[in-house]
């Protein structure tokens, strides 16, 4: 044969199969944008340059790793499929007198057509992306980046191999099915008979336990460590249980109607429960996919969105002024800051850069751990209990309070404290904190009567506390000093140093704040620098410009990488979704036809097409909302380790995006459903 024919027969092939090929393309191209978009961000050396620059170079290549192992499946799943779809054409060639290896050259070149179609197109969209992709990091960071170009040679070199090696693998399976078969096989490779289903209840079994143990774990967790832990093994089992579930449990289900006979001999239920009957047979683990994917989704764009929107929150709670500067000592050591002498200090160099100082305030504090024994009803220092039981004991002068705060410093008598939030429940008013070591009590035990209820402290609400906070006002610094001496003697070296923050407010725009942060940083090392401050063990300034460059770098990152991620999980969904659609319909057009021919009236076949793939098609995404009801204390519960602890955040942010995914899925239901009643007709 000439050796132009091959090309013209491939090119001929996927014009014919343009139904398939197409939705192939496509996948192929948007997928390698994806990774080129990720790819060229890990490689711009102007993120190196920028502050909090690991955050989003971590993010990116995770962000590869997955979309990598993700376009690995779905490829490799697309192309199974159009192998199976094609098999009458390929046999038909053998038949007509085409050898393995002719075949064998004309899949060669459609792997031409696609990689240069695929890849080359993908890397087009890829750098117009990466543009609107670095506009978008901009704004999500909030802060300029200097990025270098929105064209990258590594990062389209390292696209084009790994998705070329991808279509490598793909064309050595195509080749190793064909050699393996033989032309009689390909050419009634659609027609082979198909087997009623059984029954697995034991998978069936296994699917329950499993799920009900996922589901078990995310309600009744409530720790944040212990949530962080479990969420993965969590994952699992949904996954294990959702599989299980649909390949067995539907089989299972609708079995178990098929023997109830008054309902199972009408027209509508016997022609819908048979129909079903071998639609999950054939696709079940595909609405498993699709069911895991679109959770995955719906997870990722609304944690991720939670954690960027709380950030303001977290940065104004923790902030309450521009630069917090934390004073700790230890008074076992004859320290003692003066605070007035640290005021002089500030001032004079902020006045020496240039930076008006408009407030500046102080507050004294002492924080332990405690456990909250319901047996004792005392707060108890260094005794081992229940994580659900330790509390983040705060104690804070009433002055630190109106600091902290900007409302009015409670009036307060020693031996008197107001509560800020709730008491855990059983206590209150009297309050009793005992030392305990090794089991055995230590030192006198310190009370205080609980008088007035106060707003919780964002300050201390928002820190990253493993333990939920209980704050407590008290009268002055000489009741931090007893506390001090009590925990002391329980902790012993691991006690807790008394702490003081300097609450600075400027009038200067976030550069200038960090350029300071940085004058300091220098000045602070000369000799004298801190004459006239007292004595304490170390001095750390915190600026407020600083925290929302760290904290819009890893919440805006996440955000970043959970939309491109969602985007070609989103993408994969669609994908299967369309194939789907596709394969039932090429499937089912004989069956229906045979279903006119026995009697069934135009309206009753239409009938029962819709009801059949309605319940199909939706059946995924309404056991994905399931999962995203169950999943939400889990999701909830991480996030406050990273200081987003409003519910009503994650909650809107979690409908939300529930609602945007059910109006896209709708919009998919629309398009691949039309495509399928073409076919059937």
């Amino acid at each position: 044969m000439r050796n132009g024919l091959y090309p013209k027969l491939a090119a001929r092939g996927m014009r014919q199969n343009h139904r398939f090929f197409v939705p192939y393309l496509l996948a192929l191209a948007g997928l390698t944008a994806a990774f080129y978009v990720m790819a060229a961000l890990c490689a711009d050396p102007g993120v190196l340059r920028m502050r909090g620059f690991a955050y989003v170079m971590v993010m990116m290549q995770i962000g590869m790793f997955v979309a990598g192992v993700l376009s690995t499946v779905l490829l490799l799943y697309i192309n199974s499929f159009l192998m199976k779809q094609r098999k009458k054409e390929l046999g038909l060639y053998n038949i007509l007198g085409m050898g393995k290896g002719n075949i064998a050259q004309i899949q060669c070149w459609e792997s031409l057509y696609t990689a240069l179609v695929g890849i080359g197109g993908g890397l087009v969209l890829g750098v117009i992306f990466h543009k609107l992709a670095t506009v978008a990091l901009v704004s999500l960071l909030q802060f300029s980046i200097p990025f270098h170009s929105s064209f990258s040679l590594p990062a389209m070199g390292s696209t084009a191999v790994f998705f070329g090696l991808l279509l490598l693998l793909a064309l050595a399976l195509n080749l190793f099915r064909v050699r393996l078969s033989r032309p009689i096989e390909l050419l009634h490779g659609g027609s082979v008979g198909e087997k009623e289903p059984r029954t697995r209840w034991l998978m069936a079994v296994i699917g329950v336990l499993s799920m009900g143990a996922g589901y078990f774990i995310a309600v009744v967790t409530k720790d944040p460590a212990v949530a962080m832990g479990l969420y993965f093994i969590a994952v699992l089992l949904v996954i294990v249980g959702t599989y299980c579930l649909f390949t067995a449990g539907s089989i299972a289900l609708l079995k178990m109607l098929r023997k109830n006979k008054g309902f199972y001999y009408q027209t509508g239920h016997f022609i819908g429960i048979s129909g079903m009957l071998y639609r999950m047979k054939r696709n079940a683990v595909g609405l498993a996919n699709i069911c895991i994917l679109s959770t995955m989704v719906m997870v990722m764009i609304s944690g991720t969105l939670a954690l960027y929107l709380g950030q303001g929150e977290i940065i104004a709670a923790q902030y309450p002024a521009n630069l917090n500067m934390t004073i700790s000592f230890d008074p076992s050591q004859g320290q003692n800051p003066d605070l007035d002498g640290a005021k002089a200090v500030v001032e004079r160099f902020c006045q020496g850069q240039n930076v008006p100082v408009t407030n500046l305030s102080a507050a004294e504090y002492l924080h332990f751990n405690v456990l909250a024994n319901p047996a004792t009803k005392r707060l108890e220092v260094g005794a081992q209990g229940e994580n659900n039981d330790r509390r983040a004991l705060y104690l804070l002068t009433a002055q630190g309070y109106a600091a902290l705060t900007g409302g009015e410093a409670p009036s307060l008598q020693p031996g008197e404290a107001a509560v800020c939030g709730q008491l855990p429940a059983g206590f209150g008013p009297e309050l009793t904190v005992q030392g305990i070591d090794g089991g055995r009590e230590v030192g006198e035990p310190q009370s205080l009567t609980a008088v007035e209820t106060l707003p919780e402290v964002e300050y201390f609400r928002t820190t990253f506390d493993m333990n939920e906070p209980l704050c407590l006002v008290v009268a002055d610094r000489t009741v931090l000093d007893e506390f001090w001496a009590l925990q002391r003697q329980a902790l012993d070296n691991y006690a807790a140093d008394p702490t003081a923050v300097l609450l600075v407010d400027l009038d200067c725009t976030n550069d200038q704040e960090l350029a300071l942060v940085d004058a300091w940083s220098d000045a602070s090392i000369s000799e004298g620098f801190f004459d006239g401050t007292g004595s304490w063990e170390f001095w750390r300034v915190d600026s407020r410009a600083e925290m929302a460059v760290d904290g819009y770098s890893m919440a805006g990152g996440f955000l970043f990488l959970g939309i491109v991620l969602g985007i070609v999980f989103l993408m994969a969904t669609v994908l299967i979704i369309y194939y789907k659609q596709v394969s039932e319909g090429y499937e089912d057009q004989g069956r229906f036809e045979i279903m006119r021919k026995v009697g069934l009236s135009q309206r009753e076949v239409k009938s029962s097409i819709r009801s059949q793939v309605l319940i199909v098609f939706f059946l995924p995404i309404a056991v994905a909302a399931v999962h995203i009801l169950f999943d939400f204390n889990l999701v909830a519960r991480m996030l406050t380790m990273f200081g987003v602890r409003s519910v009503m955040t994650v909650v809107l942010c979690t409908v939300g995006t529930l609602l945007a995914f059910l109006a896209v899925y709708a919009v998919v239901y629309l398009l691949t459903a039309r495509t399928y009643y073409k076919i059937v007709r």
